[in-house]
Parts: structure tokens; C-alpha cells; sequence
């Protein structure tokens, strides 16, 4: 499978096909026993781990958010990150206009809302989002998106589907985009590709 930079590739197939193991090779989280994964001509395990995962960023199906602020929660990825940079994230992620209206028992408002344990006070769309500005902010060259959707009912699925559509335009992002579901792959993806049995 070859991927160039700035491509929104799809990657679809049955559960059990080898999409996350995919995802588990890419993050170095296994290490492969045959053949080779190149990231710009390099093999990724010539590299550290830590330089790997900073040029790429995962959402997956079961968004774990710390019980912390909302701000704190997108600046998770990149400690670095400006005020102005969470904000610029939440807002490409679609994520802003609800973060803005959160309050939480203390009386703290917008980025300063915690958001409860794994995340329990948002909705399963808003810790979406939340997890995609998170992605987001931390600047890296790569997104993936490993069945991002598939724990979300209809509506808030068409709300997130919608905001990854909007990702397929945005220009230097190289973006893989994993699901069971085909149509949703042919639906946000420029090109994709079909496992079976690894």
C-alpha cells in the first residue's frame, strides 16, 4: 500500500481483517516481521518511537479524555500549545461553539470546564471532536482515524462524518481513515483499499 503525503486514503474490511493491527504496526505498537513500513523512503523501525508518534496523531472508537479541562484535554498531544492554538484546533474540529457554552459544577467556564472522568460530562459526538482537535493541535503530518465513528448513534455519526470531510480538504494533511463500514470509507476518503485476512 503506498500513501503520498497529503492523501486521504480509506481503509476498510470485516472486523477481525488486520485494520487496527494495521494501525498498531504504523504506531510501532508491534513491531513487523516481514516486509517494511517507510514513512518518506524511511523504515520506521530505524526511528525512535517517540519521533515516529509525534508526526502522527490517532482518534479511535473509545476516546479516553483525563478528568481535566477541556483546554488541558486538547493540549494533551502537545503541551507546548498556545491558548490560540487549542482554540484554532477546537474550531477546525467543530468543536468551539459547544465548548464555549460548557460549564461545569465548579462554576468554570469554556476551556477551563472540566470535563469529568474519561470524559463522562460530553456526549459521545463532543469527545469526538474534542479528541479530533486533539489530534489536531499536536500539528503532526499524519491523521488516523481508527473507526472514529462507530460508537456514535446516527445523527452525532453524520455530524462527525461531516467535520472529517471538511479534514479531506484541508491541504498537507495526510489522513488514513479506518472503518468496517464501505460506504462511510468511499464517503470521506479520496482513494481507498479493502483488507481480508491481513
Amino acid at each position: 500500500l503506498h500513501i503520498r503525503s497529503g492523501e486521504k486514503v480509506g481503509i476498510g474490511g470485516r472486523s477481525g481483517a488486520g485494520k487496527t493491527t494495521l494501525v498498531s504496526l504504523l504506531l510501532r505498537l508491534y513491531d513487523v516481521t516481514s516486509g517494511r513500513i517507510l514513512i518518506d523512503g524511511q523504515d520506521i523501525a530505524a526511528v525512535t518511537q517517540e519521533s515516529l508518534r509525534a508526526q502522527i496523531a490517532v482518534v479511535t472508537q473509545d476516546t479516553a479524555l483525563l478528568h481535566r479541562s477541556v483546554g488541558e484535554s486538547i493540549r494533551y498531544g502537545r503541551p507546548d500549545a498556545s491558548d490560540a492554538d487549542v482554540i484554532a484546533a477546537a474550531r477546525a474540529a467543530h468543536a468551539d461553539g459547544f465548548v464555549r457554552d460548557l460549564v461545569d459544577a465548579q462554576g468554570q467556564r469554556g476551556y477551563a470546564a472540566q470535563v469529568g472522568e474519561r470524559g463522562v460530562k460530553l456526549s459521545g459526538g463532543q469527545r469526538q471532536r474534542i479528541a479530533i482537535a486533539r489530534a489536531l493541535a499536536t500539528n503532526a503530518e499524519v491523521l488516523v482515524c481508527d473507526e472514529p465513528t462507530s460508537a456514535l448513534d446516527v445523527s452525532v455519526q453524520a455530524q462527525v462524518l461531516n467535520l472529517l470531510r471538511d479534514l479531506q480538504r484541508r491541504r498537507g494533511l495526510t489522513y488514513l481513515f479506518i472503518s468496517h463500514n464501505l460506504a462511510v470509507v468511499k464517503d470521506v476518503s479520496d482513494r481507498h483499499a479493502v483488507m481480508y485476512h491481513g
